[in-house]
């Protein structure tokens, strides 16, 4: 894949971060992130669906019994978290817990398997972690930056939602000082709403890109090994080590990423809904 000498790394690296995208800046579509979310939102609408439809009252297959554990699990987590009506914030919440665990857990496959396929087909880069993409990360915190928004201004009414722009976090007496702590008040509340979108993504990015760029530089211990054939009894065993290692702790990421980023919507839609 890259040339032979020293920058043959570098290059191996660099093409493992390029993404199969059309166009290019700000406008680039990052075809293979699109192609990987659909990919993995219709998995977990055809398995969601298809327990529910075959599900029993007696004793659960073990699908049914893990899909029963995940929605226990966030129904609960919502009840204590969201004070209001959670129709539509319990559905939410497990859609986003398993549309990212599915996204985060695609690092898990083989660093060359899908890209080496890809390149049989006729494409030169594929990248398989959609959370690893910025453009996804940030799509998504920018979706639940709108709920909050719509859920503040349907549970308090839109001059309810703005009056609190000025009249929180600090409070004052009479109309000069209510006056006084309306610029702090104002500024304060920008400052977080702008916050929260920025945070939920790059926390989830900058995690799995993170994760991503280790299994890659574990990968290339493999083509160091070919490089120079005078170690690969270090490197062989090098590898094996450093990938089992790291396999087992960014499973542990990947679980808690996802649910860092469901428990981080559930609790700023709360903050919405509740009144200061």
């Amino acid at each position: 894949m890259a040339a032979e000498g020293p920058e043959s790394m570098t290059g191996y690296i660099k093409h493992h971060l390029e993404h199969l995208s059309r166009g290019e800046g700000f406008n680039a579509l990052h075809l293979d992130s699109i192609f990987f979310k659909v990919l993995l939102a219709l998995l977990f609408v055809t398995v969601f669906i298809g327990v529910a439809r075959r599900a029993t009252a007696g004793v659960p297959g073990k699908l049914q019994c893990a899909v029963e554990l995940i929605v226990e699990f966030v129904d609960g987590l919502v009840k204590e978290t969201f004070h209001g009506d959670g129709k539509l914030i319990a559905p939410l919440a497990i859609t986003i817990f398993c549309l990212v665990f599915l996204m985060n857990f695609m690092d898990m496959l083989p660093v060359d398997a899908l890209p080496a396929a890809a390149h049989h087909l006729g494409f030169e880069h594929l990248r398989v972690v959609p959370t690893a993409d910025l453009s996804t990360t940030f799509g998504m915190s920018i979706c639940v930056f709108f709920l909050i928004q719509y859920y503040g201004i349907k549970h308090k009414g839109l001059g309810g939602f703005l009056s609190e722009f000025v009249s929180a976090p600090f409070h004052a007496n009479g109309v000069v000082g209510k006056i006084l702590v309306a610029g702090p008040n104002l500024l304060l509340r920008l400052i977080e709403e702008a916050v929260r979108p920025i945070s939920l993504s790059l926390r989830l990015f900058g995690n799995m890109y993170a994760g991503e760029l280790i299994f890659i530089l574990i990968a290339c211990l493999t083509l160091g090994a070919t490089l120079s054939s005078w170690v690969p009894w270090v490197l062989g065993p090098l590898q094996f080590v450093a990938g089992f290692a790291w396999t087992g702790f960014h499973i542990l990421v990947i679980l808690l990423q996802a649910f860092i980023f469901m428990m981080l919507t559930l609790v700023y839609l709360g903050q919405a809904h509740d009144k200061h």
